[in-house]
Parts: C-alpha cells; sequence; structure tokens
C-alpha cells in the first residue's frame, strides 16, 4: 500500500519524522526542490509526478485542487498554530482511516477543529 507525503513549508519536520516512524514515506519541501523558496506550483507538480500527498496548511493548495485538479491529493489542516504534539496525535488517531481514502487516485481530506472532511 502506497503512502507517501509531503510536507509543506509550515508544516513541522516533526510531522515528516512521525509519518517516517510509522513506516510510510515522507520527505519536507525544505529538504527538497527550492527548500523554503520553492514555489506552490512546483510542490504541486512534484507531488503529482510522484504520488505524493501534499499536507499543508495553505489555502491555495484547496483552491488549486479543486479548480486545476492539482495536488491531487491533499491533506489541508485548518487547525491554526497548534502545538505539533497536537497534530501528530489527530494523525495518529486518524491515520488508518486517512490512509485508506488516499489510496484513491484524486483524493482531499481537511481536518478542522472537531471535523474530518473527506472528498474523493
Amino acid at each position: 500500500m502506497s503512502f507517501k507525503v509531503l510536507c509543506d513549508v509550515h508544516i513541522a519536520l516533526k510531522i515528516t519524522k512521525f509519518i517516517e516512524n510509522k513506516g510510510y514515506e515522507a520527505e519536507h519541501v525544505n529538504n527538497i526542490l527550492d527548500s523554503y523558496y520553492t514555489k506552490d506550483s512546483a510542490i504541486r507538480n512534484y507531488a503529482d509526478e510522484n504520488d505524493f500527498i501534499v499536507l499543508t496548511k495553505d489555502y491555495d493548495f484547496k483552491d488549486s485542487h479543486f479548480l486545476n485538479n492539482s495536488p491531487k491529493k491533499l491533506l489541508h489542516i485548518t487547525l491554526g498554530n497548534i502545538p505539533t504534539s497536537q497534530l501528530i496525535q489527530l494523525l495518529d488517531e486518524h491515520l488508518d482511516q486517512i490512509i485508506t481514502y488516499f489510496q484513491s487516485e484524486k483524493c482531499f481530506i481537511e481536518i478542522g477543529e472537531g471535523y474530518i472532511k473527506v472528498v474523493k
């Protein structure tokens, strides 16, 4: 089962480590492409070409997903500046469900305050 996550610049590096420790592939934009300076279009292209799920807090990716069908797979966090430990706990609680949904060719998941929204 393929589950590969590309964390956007505003996602803590600890999230990448959490995903790797669960046995899945994870990259952080700060470690590839043009690091912190990578344009959203380059992130979308890289994710789509390499079958990564983009994990981000950036609403521009949500707009692009629905308007341009890119990135094809998007995990959007709308919880503001919560502690990284709290985000890790949320991801851990719902990881099996998230992985199952992202087996589709295209999927959008949004995690907000008290909800998880899935659009396939």
